[in-house]
């Protein structure tokens, strides 16, 4: 079997949907973004893991593009790695009421698109970020993914799981249910035995 693009995902669906018309054909890319957005908010694997680096020179950090979740947030203080403890923006701003300067930390949601660091940092920080990510969403000028690659099976059920409104197939909702939480089930596993073999 060759490797599953966006492409084929798109005929695939069209196969299992038993429905070639131009206004399903036309939904088709709809129901794989809302099938990606799925994924991102409730599948963690290793693939969907990002890790970036810079340095922190203020009490405000820019998330990275396609940012879910924080996985983990580390300093570098005089050669020492440090973890950042997640709190609320609350927390951080009765910590660090104004802009007296320390050493991070603890870090909170700012926004969706922003850190807020408290205390103020007193000098520049190196740090690095694990995150999980929402993967570059498929298009024609992006015919591959991690999710193509490693767990195609749990994008085309979620896929067809995301496509059943608009088909009003209810009755075929358990069917596809069972199969993406068979796929998920066993993508779960597959991190969870990699996690124990790093561990042993």
């Amino acid at each position: 079997m060759s490797a599953m693009t966006y492409d084929s995902l798109k005929a695939d669906i069209a196969i299992y949907a038993e429905r070639n018309d131009e206004p399903f054909v036309t939904q088709i890319p709809n129901f794989i973004s809302l099938a990606e957005n799925r994924l991102a908010q409730e599948v963690k694997p290793l693939g969907f893991v990002r890790v970036v680096t810079g340095n922190i020179n203020g009490n405000t950090l820019n998330k990275p593009i396609r940012w879910r979740r924080t996985k983990n947030f580390m300093i570098t203080v005089m050669g020492e790695r440090k973890f950042l403890f997640e709190r609320s923006y609350e927390y951080c701003r009765t910590y660090a009421p104004d802009a007296t300067a320390g050493v991070p930390r603890y870090y909170a949601d700012y926004d969706f698109e922003h850190f807020f660091i408290a205390p103020f940092p007193n000098a520049v920080y190196p740090f690095e970020l694990s995150y999980y990510e929402r993967p570059n969403p498929l298009s024609d000028s992006v015919q591959t993914s991690w999710t193509t690659q490693y767990a195609p099976q749990l994008l085309l059920y979620a896929s067809l799981l995301e496509a059943q409104p608009f088909l009003k197939t209810s009755e075929r909702i358990p069917e596809f249910q069972g199969l993406f939480d068979r796929a998920l089930n066993a993508l779960v596993q597959e991190d969870q035995s990699r996690a124990l073999d790093a561990s042993s």
